[in-house]
Protein backbone atom coordinates (compact mmCIF):
# COMPACT_ATOMS: atom_id res chain seq x y z
CA UNK A 1 0.00 0.00 0.00
CA UNK A 2 1.11 3.59 -0.69
CA UNK A 3 1.66 6.35 1.49
CA UNK A 4 -1.09 8.17 -0.26
CA UNK A 5 -3.62 5.22 -0.18
CA UNK A 6 -2.69 5.06 4.15
CA UNK A 7 -3.44 8.61 4.36
CA UNK A 8 -6.44 8.44 2.66
CA UNK A 9 -7.70 5.51 4.54
CA UNK A 10 -7.20 7.99 8.30
CA UNK A 11 -8.72 10.35 6.98
CA UNK A 12 -12.35 8.37 6.30
CA UNK A 13 -11.19 6.27 9.58
CA UNK A 14 -11.60 9.57 11.42
CA UNK A 15 -14.80 10.64 9.36
CA UNK A 16 -16.53 7.80 10.34
CA UNK A 17 -15.64 7.55 14.00
CA UNK A 18 -17.05 11.62 14.24
CA UNK A 19 -20.33 10.36 12.82
CA UNK A 20 -20.39 8.11 15.13
CA UNK A 21 -20.27 10.36 18.06
CA UNK A 22 -22.30 12.78 16.21
CA UNK A 23 -26.15 11.98 17.78
CA UNK A 24 -24.28 12.10 21.51
CA UNK A 25 -22.75 16.13 20.17
CA UNK A 26 -26.12 16.63 18.29
CA UNK A 27 -28.21 17.48 22.10
CA UNK A 28 -25.71 20.01 22.88
CA UNK A 29 -25.77 23.55 21.68
CA UNK A 30 -23.12 25.04 19.24
CA UNK A 31 -20.59 26.67 21.05
CA UNK A 32 -17.72 28.36 19.12
CA UNK A 33 -14.27 29.60 20.64
CA UNK A 34 -14.64 32.97 22.25
CA UNK A 35 -11.91 33.94 19.59
CA UNK A 36 -13.93 32.60 16.76
CA UNK A 37 -17.17 34.77 18.16
CA UNK A 38 -15.24 37.58 18.28
CA UNK A 39 -13.58 37.36 14.41
CA UNK A 40 -17.51 36.88 14.06
CA UNK A 41 -19.08 40.06 15.88
CA UNK A 42 -16.24 42.21 15.96
CA UNK A 43 -16.56 43.48 12.63
CA UNK A 44 -20.25 44.31 12.86
CA UNK A 45 -19.09 46.33 16.69
CA UNK A 46 -16.59 47.96 14.85
CA UNK A 47 -19.10 49.16 11.85
CA UNK A 48 -21.74 50.31 14.80
CA UNK A 49 -19.04 52.28 16.77
CA UNK A 50 -18.13 54.09 13.68
CA UNK A 51 -21.11 54.66 12.40
CA UNK A 52 -22.13 56.10 16.37
CA UNK A 53 -19.02 58.34 16.05
CA UNK A 54 -20.05 59.74 12.54
CA UNK A 55 -23.42 60.54 13.77
CA UNK A 56 -21.42 62.55 16.89
CA UNK A 57 -18.98 64.41 13.99
CA UNK A 58 -22.22 64.95 12.37
CA UNK A 59 -23.88 66.01 15.27
CA UNK A 60 -20.55 68.54 16.74
CA UNK A 61 -20.45 70.08 12.75
CA UNK A 62 -24.09 71.21 12.88
CA UNK A 63 -22.87 73.04 16.41
CA UNK A 64 -19.88 74.44 15.15
CA UNK A 65 -22.07 75.54 12.00
CA UNK A 66 -24.38 77.28 14.10
CA UNK A 67 -22.00 78.51 16.28
CA UNK A 68 -20.12 80.28 13.32
CA UNK A 69 -23.50 81.71 12.22
CA UNK A 70 -24.35 83.30 15.97
CA UNK A 71 -20.26 84.41 16.00
CA UNK A 72 -20.82 86.01 12.60
CA UNK A 73 -24.02 88.07 13.60
CA UNK A 74 -22.68 88.74 16.83
CA UNK A 75 -19.69 90.52 15.09
CA UNK A 76 -21.70 92.27 12.61
CA UNK A 77 -24.25 93.42 15.63
CA UNK A 78 -20.51 94.37 17.29
CA UNK A 79 -19.43 96.54 14.33
CA UNK A 80 -22.46 98.20 13.97
CA UNK A 81 -22.70 99.11 17.20
CA UNK A 82 -18.85 100.48 17.29
CA UNK A 83 -19.96 102.39 14.20
CA UNK A 84 -22.85 104.08 16.60
CA UNK A 85 -20.21 104.36 19.05
CA UNK A 86 -18.01 106.58 17.37
CA UNK A 87 -20.47 108.42 15.78
CA UNK A 88 -21.82 109.57 19.15
CA UNK A 89 -17.97 110.33 20.29
CA UNK A 90 -17.59 112.72 17.42
CA UNK A 91 -20.75 114.25 18.42
CA UNK A 92 -20.30 114.74 22.08
CA UNK A 93 -16.64 116.10 20.97
CA UNK A 94 -18.50 118.31 19.04
CA UNK A 95 -20.75 119.81 21.49
CA UNK A 96 -18.28 120.11 23.73
CA UNK A 97 -16.25 122.32 21.13
CA UNK A 98 -19.49 124.52 21.06
CA UNK A 99 -19.50 124.37 24.90
CA UNK A 100 -15.89 125.79 24.80
CA UNK A 101 -16.90 128.33 22.81
CA UNK A 102 -14.47 126.77 19.57
CA UNK A 103 -16.77 127.75 16.90
CA UNK A 104 -15.11 127.22 13.74
CA UNK A 105 -13.85 123.53 15.43
CA UNK A 106 -17.65 122.42 16.62
CA UNK A 107 -18.44 123.05 12.47
CA UNK A 108 -15.99 121.13 11.23
CA UNK A 109 -16.77 118.48 13.64
CA UNK A 110 -20.41 118.88 12.93
CA UNK A 111 -19.85 118.89 9.21
CA UNK A 112 -17.71 115.85 8.91
CA UNK A 113 -20.30 114.23 11.15
CA UNK A 114 -23.25 115.32 8.58
CA UNK A 115 -21.14 113.76 5.99
CA UNK A 116 -21.13 110.90 7.46
CA UNK A 117 -24.79 110.15 7.51
CA UNK A 118 -25.34 108.73 10.78
CA UNK A 119 -28.23 108.76 13.43
CA UNK A 120 -27.24 112.48 14.85
CA UNK A 121 -27.23 113.76 10.89
CA UNK A 122 -30.18 116.37 11.89
CA UNK A 123 -28.52 117.26 14.83
CA UNK A 124 -25.48 117.75 13.29
CA UNK A 125 -27.08 120.44 10.82
CA UNK A 126 -28.50 122.17 13.63
CA UNK A 127 -25.24 122.88 15.43
CA UNK A 128 -23.52 123.53 12.41
CA UNK A 129 -25.65 126.43 11.67
CA UNK A 130 -25.30 127.18 15.50
CA UNK A 131 -21.53 127.49 15.04
CA UNK A 132 -21.66 128.94 11.63
CA UNK A 133 -23.89 131.94 13.09
CA UNK A 134 -21.57 132.64 16.29
CA UNK A 135 -18.89 133.02 13.37
CA UNK A 136 -20.66 135.91 11.90
CA UNK A 137 -21.51 133.67 8.77
CA UNK A 138 -25.23 134.51 8.63
CA UNK A 139 -25.51 133.31 4.61
CA UNK A 140 -24.17 129.91 5.45
CA UNK A 141 -26.12 129.35 8.58
CA UNK A 142 -28.98 129.81 6.87
CA UNK A 143 -28.18 127.73 4.01
CA UNK A 144 -27.48 124.80 6.16
CA UNK A 145 -31.04 125.72 8.12
CA UNK A 146 -32.36 125.32 5.24
CA UNK A 147 -30.74 122.02 4.27
CA UNK A 148 -31.52 120.69 8.20
CA UNK A 149 -35.55 121.88 6.94
CA UNK A 150 -35.36 120.00 3.72
CA UNK A 151 -33.57 116.81 4.12
CA UNK A 152 -35.74 116.13 8.03
CA UNK A 153 -38.76 118.05 7.62
CA UNK A 154 -40.23 116.03 10.42
CA UNK A 155 -37.26 116.19 12.66
CA UNK A 156 -37.62 117.28 16.08
CA UNK A 157 -34.85 119.87 15.47
CA UNK A 158 -36.75 121.73 12.85
CA UNK A 159 -38.51 123.84 15.16
CA UNK A 160 -34.96 124.86 16.83
CA UNK A 161 -33.80 125.54 13.95
CA UNK A 162 -36.58 127.88 12.73
CA UNK A 163 -36.15 129.55 15.75
CA UNK A 164 -32.19 129.98 14.74
CA UNK A 165 -33.45 131.30 11.32
CA UNK A 166 -35.63 133.99 13.11
CA UNK A 167 -32.86 135.03 15.51
CA UNK A 168 -30.24 135.29 12.66
CA UNK A 169 -33.16 137.36 10.23
CA UNK A 170 -34.44 139.20 13.45
CA UNK A 171 -30.19 140.59 13.61
CA UNK A 172 -29.34 141.00 10.07
CA UNK A 173 -29.20 144.51 10.37
CA UNK A 174 -26.93 143.98 13.88
CA UNK A 175 -24.54 141.84 12.66
CA UNK A 176 -22.97 138.99 15.37
CA UNK A 177 -19.18 139.48 16.00
CA UNK A 178 -16.94 136.68 15.52
CA UNK A 179 -16.72 135.25 18.93
CA UNK A 180 -18.96 137.24 20.38
CA UNK A 181 -21.61 135.71 23.05
CA UNK A 182 -25.19 136.96 24.26
CA UNK A 183 -24.33 137.55 27.72
CA UNK A 184 -22.04 136.67 30.63
CA UNK A 185 -23.26 132.96 31.63
CA UNK A 186 -22.07 133.34 34.89
CA UNK A 187 -24.14 136.68 35.53
CA UNK A 188 -27.09 134.85 33.47
CA UNK A 189 -27.00 132.16 36.20
CA UNK A 190 -26.86 134.10 39.11
CA UNK A 191 -30.04 136.05 37.71
CA UNK A 192 -31.62 133.06 36.85
CA UNK A 193 -31.22 131.14 40.11
CA UNK A 194 -32.52 134.38 41.77
CA UNK A 195 -35.82 134.37 39.77
CA UNK A 196 -35.99 130.69 40.37
CA UNK A 197 -35.91 131.63 44.15
CA UNK A 198 -37.81 134.78 44.34
CA UNK A 199 -40.71 133.71 41.94
CA UNK A 200 -40.72 130.30 40.33
CA UNK A 201 -43.66 131.15 38.69
CA UNK A 202 -41.85 133.37 36.70
CA UNK A 203 -38.71 131.67 36.80
CA UNK A 204 -40.86 128.66 35.12
CA UNK A 205 -42.21 130.67 32.82
CA UNK A 206 -38.84 132.43 31.46
CA UNK A 207 -37.34 128.93 31.47
CA UNK A 208 -40.01 127.65 28.96
CA UNK A 209 -38.94 130.80 27.13
CA UNK A 210 -35.15 129.97 27.03
CA UNK A 211 -35.63 126.18 26.30
CA UNK A 212 -37.76 127.18 23.23
CA UNK A 213 -35.69 129.55 21.89
CA UNK A 214 -32.23 129.31 20.17
CA UNK A 215 -30.13 129.93 23.42
CA UNK A 216 -26.27 127.88 23.92
CA UNK A 217 -26.45 124.56 24.50
CA UNK A 218 -24.55 125.49 27.57
CA UNK A 219 -26.84 128.04 28.67
CA UNK A 220 -30.12 125.89 28.17
CA UNK A 221 -28.34 123.17 30.32
CA UNK A 222 -27.72 125.42 33.27
CA UNK A 223 -31.60 126.48 33.17
CA UNK A 224 -32.44 122.77 33.37
CA UNK A 225 -30.34 122.47 36.49
CA UNK A 226 -31.87 124.90 37.70
CA UNK A 227 -35.35 124.42 37.56
CA UNK A 228 -34.32 120.49 38.28
CA UNK A 229 -33.48 121.78 41.90
CA UNK A 230 -36.36 123.88 42.54
CA UNK A 231 -37.99 120.98 43.78
CA UNK A 232 -41.41 122.15 43.10
CA UNK A 233 -44.66 120.66 41.37
CA UNK A 234 -44.11 123.31 38.41
CA UNK A 235 -40.23 122.43 38.23
CA UNK A 236 -41.08 118.72 37.92
CA UNK A 237 -44.02 119.59 35.29
CA UNK A 238 -41.37 121.36 32.73
CA UNK A 239 -38.97 118.67 33.40
CA UNK A 240 -42.08 116.31 32.45
CA UNK A 241 -42.68 118.25 29.17
CA UNK A 242 -39.11 118.22 28.20
CA UNK A 243 -38.48 114.60 28.94
CA UNK A 244 -41.51 113.35 27.12
CA UNK A 245 -40.17 115.17 23.69
CA UNK A 246 -41.37 118.55 23.71
CA UNK A 247 -38.06 119.97 23.09
CA UNK A 248 -35.06 118.17 20.82
CA UNK A 249 -33.36 115.50 21.58
CA UNK A 250 -30.00 116.40 23.63
CA UNK A 251 -32.36 118.56 26.02
CA UNK A 252 -34.82 115.31 26.15
CA UNK A 253 -31.74 113.31 27.61
CA UNK A 254 -30.78 116.18 30.05
CA UNK A 255 -34.14 116.21 31.42
CA UNK A 256 -34.81 112.92 31.61
CA UNK A 257 -30.99 112.56 33.93
CA UNK A 258 -32.63 115.38 35.64
CA UNK A 259 -34.88 113.67 36.67
CA UNK A 260 -33.27 110.61 37.73
CA UNK A 261 -31.41 113.17 40.18
CA UNK A 262 -35.02 114.45 41.77
CA UNK A 263 -36.23 111.16 42.52
CA UNK A 264 -39.43 109.94 43.48
CA UNK A 265 -42.35 107.83 42.46
CA UNK A 266 -43.74 110.61 39.88
CA UNK A 267 -39.89 110.99 38.29
CA UNK A 268 -40.24 107.46 37.63
CA UNK A 269 -43.48 107.30 36.19
CA UNK A 270 -42.79 110.22 33.88
CA UNK A 271 -39.47 108.11 32.89
CA UNK A 272 -41.32 105.04 32.39
CA UNK A 273 -43.46 106.40 30.40
CA UNK A 274 -40.73 108.12 28.16
CA UNK A 275 -39.53 104.75 28.02
CA UNK A 276 -42.77 103.62 26.59
CA UNK A 277 -43.01 106.08 24.48
CA UNK A 278 -39.52 107.24 22.73
CA UNK A 279 -38.45 105.49 19.76
CA UNK A 280 -35.10 107.01 20.39
CA UNK A 281 -32.78 104.44 21.49
CA UNK A 282 -30.45 107.28 22.77
CA UNK A 283 -33.23 108.49 24.97
CA UNK A 284 -34.16 104.93 26.51
CA UNK A 285 -30.56 104.63 27.35
CA UNK A 286 -30.84 107.96 29.49
CA UNK A 287 -34.15 106.32 30.68
CA UNK A 288 -31.83 103.28 32.18
CA UNK A 289 -28.99 105.97 33.48
CA UNK A 290 -31.74 107.79 35.53
CA UNK A 291 -33.37 104.48 36.78
CA UNK A 292 -29.23 103.85 38.16
CA UNK A 293 -28.84 107.47 38.83
CA UNK A 294 -31.95 106.82 41.34
CA UNK A 295 -31.28 103.60 42.71
CA UNK A 296 -34.78 102.32 40.58
CA UNK A 297 -33.72 98.37 40.74
CA UNK A 298 -37.21 97.39 40.09
CA UNK A 299 -37.68 99.58 37.12
CA UNK A 300 -34.23 98.75 35.71
CA UNK A 301 -35.13 94.65 36.50
CA UNK A 302 -38.08 95.09 34.55
CA UNK A 303 -36.24 96.23 31.35
CA UNK A 304 -33.73 93.45 31.83
CA UNK A 305 -36.17 90.91 31.77
CA UNK A 306 -38.94 92.43 29.20
CA UNK A 307 -36.47 94.47 26.60
CA UNK A 308 -36.37 92.92 23.39
CA UNK A 309 -33.57 94.75 22.06
CA UNK A 310 -30.22 93.11 22.76
CA UNK A 311 -27.96 96.82 23.81
CA UNK A 312 -30.78 98.18 25.78
CA UNK A 313 -31.18 94.84 27.82
CA UNK A 314 -27.83 94.32 28.23
CA UNK A 315 -27.29 98.02 29.31
CA UNK A 316 -30.19 97.25 32.13
CA UNK A 317 -28.58 94.33 33.20
CA UNK A 318 -25.37 96.28 33.37
CA UNK A 319 -26.85 98.72 35.68
CA UNK A 320 -28.57 96.69 37.93
CA UNK A 321 -24.99 95.40 38.56
CA UNK A 322 -23.55 99.16 39.56
CA UNK A 323 -27.03 99.22 41.65
CA UNK A 324 -25.94 95.53 43.59
CA UNK A 325 -28.88 94.25 42.57
CA UNK A 326 -27.58 90.83 43.52
CA UNK A 327 -31.23 89.43 44.13
CA UNK A 328 -32.24 90.40 40.66
CA UNK A 329 -29.56 89.10 38.86
CA UNK A 330 -29.77 85.98 40.37
CA UNK A 331 -33.32 85.79 39.31
CA UNK A 332 -32.28 86.64 35.27
CA UNK A 333 -29.45 84.31 35.74
CA UNK A 334 -31.64 81.54 36.55
CA UNK A 335 -34.95 82.85 34.11
CA UNK A 336 -32.34 82.66 30.97
CA UNK A 337 -30.25 79.74 29.96
CA UNK A 338 -29.37 81.39 26.87
CA UNK A 339 -25.22 82.07 27.06
CA UNK A 340 -24.74 85.64 25.90
CA UNK A 341 -27.59 86.37 28.50
CA UNK A 342 -25.71 84.66 31.18
CA UNK A 343 -22.18 86.40 29.83
CA UNK A 344 -23.88 89.51 30.46
CA UNK A 345 -25.41 88.73 34.15
CA UNK A 346 -21.96 87.83 35.12
CA UNK A 347 -20.48 90.82 34.15
CA UNK A 348 -22.78 92.42 36.29
CA UNK A 349 -22.18 90.10 39.26
CA UNK A 350 -18.79 91.24 38.58
CA UNK A 351 -19.65 95.27 39.09
CA UNK A 352 -21.73 94.34 42.03
CA UNK A 353 -18.68 93.11 43.56
CA UNK A 354 -20.05 88.74 43.59
CA UNK A 355 -17.43 87.05 43.87
CA UNK A 356 -19.95 84.08 45.13
CA UNK A 357 -22.19 83.81 41.78
CA UNK A 358 -18.43 83.97 39.81
CA UNK A 359 -16.94 80.50 41.78
CA UNK A 360 -20.46 78.51 41.13
CA UNK A 361 -20.65 79.48 37.27
CA UNK A 362 -16.62 79.05 37.23
CA UNK A 363 -16.94 75.26 38.99
CA UNK A 364 -20.37 74.42 37.99
CA UNK A 365 -21.46 75.93 34.80
CA UNK A 366 -22.06 73.52 31.80
CA UNK A 367 -20.61 76.34 29.08
CA UNK A 368 -17.54 76.61 28.90
CA UNK A 369 -17.08 79.75 27.58
CA UNK A 370 -19.35 80.81 30.82
CA UNK A 371 -16.88 79.14 32.95
CA UNK A 372 -13.56 81.14 31.08
CA UNK A 373 -15.58 84.19 31.98
CA UNK A 374 -16.27 83.47 35.68
CA UNK A 375 -12.50 82.44 35.92
CA UNK A 376 -11.37 85.66 34.12
CA UNK A 377 -13.19 87.72 36.75
CA UNK A 378 -12.29 85.83 39.78
CA UNK A 379 -8.87 86.69 38.54
CA UNK A 380 -9.74 90.45 38.39
CA UNK A 381 -11.59 90.02 41.79
CA UNK A 382 -8.31 88.92 43.41
CA UNK A 383 -9.65 85.57 44.16
CA UNK A 384 -6.18 83.47 44.07
CA UNK A 385 -7.49 80.60 47.11
CA UNK A 386 -10.18 79.98 44.48
CA UNK A 387 -8.50 79.73 41.41
CA UNK A 388 -6.40 77.36 42.70
CA UNK A 389 -8.73 75.09 44.32
CA UNK A 390 -10.16 75.31 40.30
CA UNK A 391 -6.77 74.73 38.49
CA UNK A 392 -5.97 71.47 40.63
CA UNK A 393 -9.43 70.08 40.16
CA UNK A 394 -9.67 71.10 36.29
CA UNK A 395 -9.17 68.54 33.72
CA UNK A 396 -9.88 70.81 30.84
CA UNK A 397 -6.80 72.65 29.60
CA UNK A 398 -8.34 75.56 28.21
CA UNK A 399 -10.10 76.27 31.58
CA UNK A 400 -6.81 76.07 32.79
CA UNK A 401 -5.07 78.14 30.33
CA UNK A 402 -7.65 80.79 31.28
CA UNK A 403 -6.96 80.39 35.08
CA UNK A 404 -3.29 81.59 33.95
CA UNK A 405 -4.62 84.59 32.21
CA UNK A 406 -6.57 85.29 35.24
CA UNK A 407 -3.17 85.31 37.72
CA UNK A 408 -1.73 87.17 34.95
CA UNK A 409 -4.67 89.98 34.52
CA UNK A 410 -4.70 90.04 38.17
CA UNK A 411 -0.67 90.04 38.68
CA UNK A 412 -0.39 86.99 40.91
CA UNK A 413 2.91 86.32 39.93
CA UNK A 414 3.83 83.82 42.90
CA UNK A 415 0.66 81.52 41.83
CA UNK A 416 2.33 81.22 38.45
CA UNK A 417 5.84 80.22 39.71
CA UNK A 418 4.14 77.73 41.60
CA UNK A 419 2.19 76.30 38.10
CA UNK A 420 5.54 76.99 36.80
CA UNK A 421 7.60 74.32 38.98
CA UNK A 422 5.15 71.98 39.89
CA UNK A 423 2.84 71.32 36.55
CA UNK A 424 3.56 68.27 34.65
CA UNK A 425 2.34 69.35 31.42
CA UNK A 426 4.74 70.92 29.73
CA UNK A 427 2.76 73.14 27.37
CA UNK A 428 0.91 74.29 30.98
CA UNK A 429 3.96 75.20 32.19
CA UNK A 430 5.51 76.85 29.19
CA UNK A 431 2.25 79.27 29.21
CA UNK A 432 3.01 80.32 32.78
CA UNK A 433 6.68 81.05 32.10
CA UNK A 434 5.47 83.25 29.59
CA UNK A 435 3.31 84.76 31.62
CA UNK A 436 6.03 85.57 34.32
CA UNK A 437 8.06 86.76 31.39
CA UNK A 438 5.75 89.78 30.97
CA UNK A 439 5.45 90.77 34.51
CA UNK A 440 7.36 93.12 36.42
CA UNK A 441 7.48 91.03 39.42
CA UNK A 442 10.52 90.49 41.77
CA UNK A 443 9.65 86.65 42.52
CA UNK A 444 8.94 85.90 38.71
CA UNK A 445 12.40 87.41 37.46
CA UNK A 446 14.03 85.01 40.36
CA UNK A 447 12.42 82.28 39.18
CA UNK A 448 13.09 82.86 35.45
CA UNK A 449 16.65 83.28 36.22
CA UNK A 450 16.72 79.87 37.95
CA UNK A 451 15.61 78.71 35.16
CA UNK A 452 18.31 80.15 33.14
CA UNK A 453 21.16 78.66 35.74
CA UNK A 454 19.91 75.28 35.52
Amino acid sequence: MSIVDGVRRGVIAGMVAGLAVAPALSAKPFAPAAGFVWALEEPNAFAQSASEQDARDREQEKRDREQEARDREQEKKDREQERLDHLQELYDDAREALDDDKYQQAAEKFSALVQMNGPQTDAALYWKAYAENRQGKRDTALATVAELKRRYPQSRWKRDGEALEIEMRNRSSHPVKIGEVENDDDLFSLAFQGLMNNDPAAGIKKAEEILNGSASPKRKSKVLFVVAQNGSQQAQDLLGKIARGQSNPDLQRKAVEQLGIFGGDRAAAILAAVYTSSSDPGVKRAVIQSYMISGNKEKLFELAKGEKDDNLKRDAIQKLGLTGAVNELQQLYQADASAAARREILQAFFLAGNSEKMVQAAQGEKDPELRRVAVRNLGLMGKSDVLQSIYAKETDRSLKEEVLNAYFIGGNAHALVAVAKTEKDPELRKRAVEKLSLMNSKEGSEYLMELLNK
